[in-house]
């Protein structure tokens, strides 16, 4: 058994505050930056060098001089071109920065498309945490204009956060050998538990492609099944495969009050196009589908009955589903919940569109026919990409005083 799946388990005594876009989430992951006092842990696919990546830039290598371990891990595919400068002063600071899986473009096209470390988390001195789909970018804030997202995180304290905690810590572990005496930092204290914070049940999920490669869709399908008054999803790429479609129709024939909110105006033609494969399927059933079309849609939250929520890094869709590295929290807390519900109905009344059935009659065969050929080859393609010969994706260090080395290979990120 894996070290994670002995402590994925439900912790009581937790306490979550939704954050909702940018505007919410940079303050007070900046802010808990600037207070911590041992130890900072950053995961996050995109990093950008607009003025909230400068700003992140900013908290860590002021955290890093004070003295305090500062790890950072990008992901090699969404935070490609960031620049020496903005390196060197990371590194220099005493920043301990890693890139997930980085090749050089081929032909000026990114090769490493698959099996990404999709995940967005924070953790602080042990004690409080940060878990969502929120990126460090500019385009998560209003002031950008038509084409910012909208997104959701989570502040979290109490006993899950020691979970948490020791995932992110698994996940950067250094490799092994002396390091150099200025980059010496004052270690984190043990945090093997953490009193609690409030009411709320919580269960740190990921998703691997070693040993936990369904347990976020799994929980999706447990927590739909059991449902006896709604389900609301909103998620940015929802593509997912028929187990959980399945569940889905039959919650609605059972009279649950199944919601979907999609992008209405998507970044990618693609995502709309295969979310509508999905539509008469499920109208059909029951299942009601909203398009958010104020701006582009980014968020991965859901929720069911009174209790049940969760907020993360992990879409709906063949990718997240299937080969990236993704992160969620479940929580089950009537407060959160009912929070939740009231975001999620204000986006439904004010920025979005009910889709509604094409015609009354069944469709043709030519429909059925597209629709089968379409479903499955979006569906599969990962999994067919996978038997292709590939690399083990690496973690590479980038200290910028350490001459250059072969990548150090972790397993099991």
């Amino acid at each position: 058994m894996s070290r994670h799946t002995e402590r994925a388990h439900w912790q009581p005594g937790n306490d979550f505050t939704l954050l909702e876009n940018g505007e919410a989430f940079f303050p007070a992951v900046f802010e808990a930056i600037a207070q911590a006092t041992h130890e900072v842990i950053l995961e996050t696919f995109i990093l950008f060098e607009d003025k909230v990546g400068l700003a992140l830039h900013q908290v860590l290598v002021e955290a890093a001089r004070r003295g305090l371990q500062v790890d950072l891990l990008v992901d090699g595919f969404g935070s490609p071109d960031l620049s020496e400068r903005f390196i060197g002063e990371l590194t220099a600071a005493g920043v301990r920065l890693r890139v997930f899986d980085p090749q050089k473009p081929l032909f000026g096209i990114r090769a490493n498309v698959l099996r990404r470390m999709h995940r967005k988390i924070v953790v602080v001195d042990g004690e409080l945490a940060f878990v969502g789909g929120i990126n460090y970018s500019a385009d998560h804030l209003l002031d950008f204009g038509p084409e910012a997202k909208q997104d959701y995180s989570v502040r979290v304290r109490g006993p899950v956060v020691a979970d948490i905690h020791r995932f992110v810590r698994a996940a950067i572990k250094e490799p092994h050998g002396p390091r150099r005496w200025w980059f010496q930092r004052r270690p984190a204290p043990p945090r093997s538990a953490q009193p609690h914070a409030g009411t709320a049940h919580a269960l740190f999920v990921t998703r691997d492609n070693h040993d936990h490669r369904d347990d976020i869709e799994r929980l999706y399908r447990v927590a739909i099944r059991s449902a006896k008054k709604r389900v609301w999803i909103a998620n940015a790429y929802f593509f997912p495969g028929y187990r959980l479609l399945r569940e889905l129709r039959r919650a609605a024939r059972r009279g649950v009050d199944v919601r979907l909110i999609l992008q209405g105006t998507p970044d990618m033609p693609i995502v709309k196009f295969g979310a509508e494969l999905l539509h008469d399927h499920l109208l059909r059933a029951g299942v009601k589908i909203y398009e958010y079309c104020q701006r582009p849609f980014h968020g991965k939250v859901a929720l069911a009955d009174d209790e049940w929520a969760t907020v993360g890094s992990s879409n709906l869709d063949p990718l997240s589903l299937a080969l990236n590295l993704e992160a969620n929290v479940v929580i089950r807390d009537r407060a959160f919940n009912q929070q939740l519900a009231e975001r999620l109905d204000k986006l439904v009344c004010e920025s979005c569109r009910e889709v509604a059935a094409e015609g009354d009659g069944k469709p043709t065969a030519w429909q059925v026919v597209r629709s089968f050929v379409v479903f499955h080859v979006l569906r599969r393609f990962p999994y067919w990409a996978s038997w292709l010969p590939r690399h083990t994706p690496a973690l590479v260090n980038a200290h910028g005083d350490e001459p250059a080395k072969p990548p150090q290979v972790h397993h099991g990120l």
